[in-house]
């Protein structure tokens, strides 16, 4: 463990950061932040009411915080970085929860190994189906921008604008039961899709925090930390 608290781990020649929190025992919890961030984003009234009972493991993905800024960040990198981090630390079933960019990679691990998965929360997270227009992004960085590899956001358009079909075909091999929760006529996501995925997810429902927008776990700790702990424990 680093003297902040980090541990890591090794997968597919590339470096994972993560913090641990929680029970000892229990059903396992994997956090995974949206882009830009990092594990440090799930602090506050989640972890503390979820880590009573569960074991939790934040990650920093790749291209952000203290993991390996490799340069490659296709969503199938960060699937496969996801399958070995569980292998690595023996988790064999795992509850996901994910935040935008994370959720997208929970969902896609969950199509492709459902087995691994028990639960699965998405919060504001993205239908990957081809945008008309086509979003647009510089591959120099603005000056405010977060500390992370401008090349994710580069790369995360190009594969957001153009999504490989299958992923939005195969929501039906999600077999977990699934929460997805919505942040509102606030957010900057089309609500409509969230809706659409938990009808294409075979155990799935949608719930809407109004007035969250897009970041709810931040804005609306309480109101998120409830849903999420009323769908664990039904």
């Amino acid at each position: 463990m680093s003297g902040n608290g980090t541990r890591t781990v090794r997968t597919g020649g590339v470096r994972l950061v993560y913090r641990a929190w929680g029970a000892e025992a229990g059903r396992p919890i994997v956090l995974l932040h949206c882009l830009g961030e990092d594990g440090e984003d799930w602090r506050g009234p989640l972890i503390s009411q979820l880590g009573a009972d569960h074991p939790l493991y934040a990650l920093d993905l790749r291209g952000h915080g203290e993991s390996d800024w490799p340069g490659a960040y296709a969503m199938d990198d960060y699937r496969n970085d996801l399958l070995g981090f569980l292998d690595a630390l023996g988790l064999d079933s795992v509850i996901l929860v994910g935040h935008s960019f994370g959720s997208v990679v929970a969902y896609l691990f969950a199509q492709e190994h459902p087995e691994r998965v028990d639960r699965l929360v998405l919060e504001e997270t993205g239908a990957m189906r081809p945008l008309d227009p086509p979003q647009e992004v510089s591959a120099e960085p603005p000056p405010d921008a977060p500390p992370f590899d401008w090349e994710v956001k580069v790369q995360w358009t190009r594969q957001r604008n153009e999504p490989d079909p299958r992923w939005w075909d195969r929501l039906s091999a999600i077999s977990a039961p699934t929460l997805l929760i919505g942040g509102g006529a606030s957010s900057h996501l089309p609500q409509e899709d969230l809706a659409l995925m938990a009808d294409r997810i075979p155990n799935a429902r949608h719930i809407t925090i109004d007035g969250a927008g897009h970041l709810v776990h931040e804005s609306r700790p309480l109101e998120f930390t409830t849903a999420v702990l009323t769908f664990l424990t039904e």
